[in-house]
């Protein structure tokens, strides 16, 4: 099946810019990878919670969540990898314009397609937060039994096992998930978002 032909972008009648001011924040893509069992899911869900409560524009998109309905139809080879995240930039890249801070929790391992999603939006607009914790603490974490299974063959392609990890280069926010609290955590990223204007302290 090829491309789509014979369509037009169509520009919405209420901005991105206009929603920001009813808001009353900016709008952002949160994108927290790791390695499965690094505290991605756990963070971004945590921090969500806080923003939520703060009265902000929130939504988490899940790597489980989305491969039961958007991306079902994908695997765990480096093209349904590739493709799997080319989605979800571009559905997050729908919620930026939206007017929500759109947290993101996914593996993501090749750098290259983490790349390409940063590149569907503006400067500013990509928060890359890697959550930094090393192989053995989450492999003895395991909460999913995932690593035990890929230890033993049952699951191929898996990342940090038998398939690669690609640290981010320069990431926006390096969070330290293997040693230290959730609380913690949570207060790095949030920090960081009243830093740089996304969001205030009397928010």
């Amino acid at each position: 099946m090829g491309a789509a032909t014979n369509i037009v972008w169509h520009e919405a009648s209420v901005d991105r810019g206009a929603r920001a001011q009813q808001r009353g924040h900016r709008s952002a893509i949160l994108w927290f990878t790791g390695l499965s069992g690094s505290g991605k899911s756990s963070l971004a869900n945590a921090v969500n919670a806080v923003l939520f409560e703060r009265g902000l524009a929130t939504y988490v998109l899940d790597g489980d969540n989305v491969r039961h309905g958007l991306c079902k139809d994908l695997g765990f080879s480096d093209a349904d990898r590739e493709e799997n995240i080319r989605r979800i930039g571009e559905v997050a890249k729908l919620f930026l314009d939206a007017g929500v801070i759109t947290l993101t929790a996914f593996v993501s391992p090749f750098q290259a397609d983490r790349a390409q999603a940063r590149a569907l939006v503006a400067e500013g607009d990509f928060i890359e937060i890697y959550c930094a914790a090393d192989l053995a603490v989450c492999e003895g974490r395991d909460p999913k039994g995932l690593y035990a299974k890929a230890r033993a063959g049952v699951i191929k392609d898996f990342t940090g096992i038998s398939s690669p990890y690609e640290q981010p280069e320069a990431p926006e926010l390096r969070v330290d998930t293997g040693s230290q609290t959730l609380q913690e955590s949570v207060a790095e990223v949030v920090d960081y978002l009243v830093r740089h204007g996304y969001i205030t302290n009397a928010s």
